[in-house]
């Protein structure tokens, strides 16, 4: 299996630390000129649970499982997720036209600037990407995104299907294996701090009630500079998060924030597409 190899491959490359491990060392760990790598799974999916888990239990290795609490509270499926199963079902091409319908025009800075961040994707896979989760008004991308979701698939079956359940999130607590990844998974930057501060809390507040277990770690959606900017940071802060994970593709380094720590994608690290991101 593809997974369990790039995990062999990752184990000669550092030594892997749990949360704790990284809560109660953080200092020492981030600053050290030793190698440590900490997993890290974002949106709370069964597949998580159910494949990756037990092959990382088998090997001994540790995780942090970033949970929206949206899939659990309201039994609704992420819009992150419904963008993914209509791109599934429909070509870029199809949706860029259905969104250009709503008088949406994009500039070729925007086209590059999609490009940059997706860049694992064709340019149109990546525009249609970009659109959806930052260009677009948050209540119009739900507009088009329900309409053309609602016509192939039913929520609450996806839903059940897609995401883990009490009982996951109950012995992941147990292990302290949580982590917030926000109610809606919206990209905070762009929100006020009203909703921000609702957006962190509420996530927070349904796992620790779910589980009795402290939560202390975030991962930011989409996790992109722009929208990781003030007053993201200060915000998980006040709610007293002590470790946070951005999509900023490097190493963590000593002038980092502890809230604002870099990760690189699975396709960056040794067995993936552009593995020689990690070593450049």
């Amino acid at each position: 299996m593809q997974f369990k190899n790039q995990i062999s491959l990752l184990s000669a490359y550092g030594q892997f630390v749990s949360q704790k491990d990284l809560l109660d060392n953080t200092e020492e760990i981030i600053r050290s000129d030793k190698k440590f790598l900490l997993l890290t799974f974002d949106d709370g999916l069964k597949e998580q649970y159910e494949i990756a888990k037990p092959i990382l239990d088998q090997l001994g290795i540790p995780a942090i499982y970033f949970i929206n609490s949206i899939n659990h509270i309201e039994k609704k499926v992420s819009m992150v997720h419904k963008i993914q199963l209509v791109r599934s079902v429909m070509s870029p091409a199809r949706l860029i036209n259905e969104i250009q319908n709503y008088n949406i025009r994009f500039s070729k800075a925007e086209v590059q600037k999609a490009i940059k961040h997706y860049n694992y994707d064709s340019e149109n896979a990546a525009l249609t990407k970009y659109l959806l989760n930052f260009k677009l008004e948050t209540s119009l991308r739900d507009q088009i995104i329900d309409k053309l979701f609602d016509e192939v698939f039913t929520e609450e079956d996806v839903a059940d299907n897609l995401y883990m359940d009490i009982n996951h999130l109950k012995t992941l607590g147990d292990e302290f294996s949580l982590g917030n990844h926000t109610h809606s998974h919206l990209a905070l930057g762009l929100q006020t701090k009203e909703t921000i501060t609702e957006e962190i809390n509420q996530t927070k507040e349904f796992l620790e009630n779910t589980t009795h277990q402290e939560i202390v770690s975030i991962s930011y959606p989409y996790g992109s500079r722009e929208v990781c900017t003030q007053p993201v940071e200060e915000i998980a802060r006040q709610t007293n998060h002590k470790l946070g994970f951005t999509m900023t593709r490097d190493y963590s380094k000593h002038e980092d924030s502890f809230l604002m720590l870099n990760r690189f994608d699975c396709n960056d690290v040794p067995g993936g597409k552009n593995e020689k991101m990690m070593f450049r």
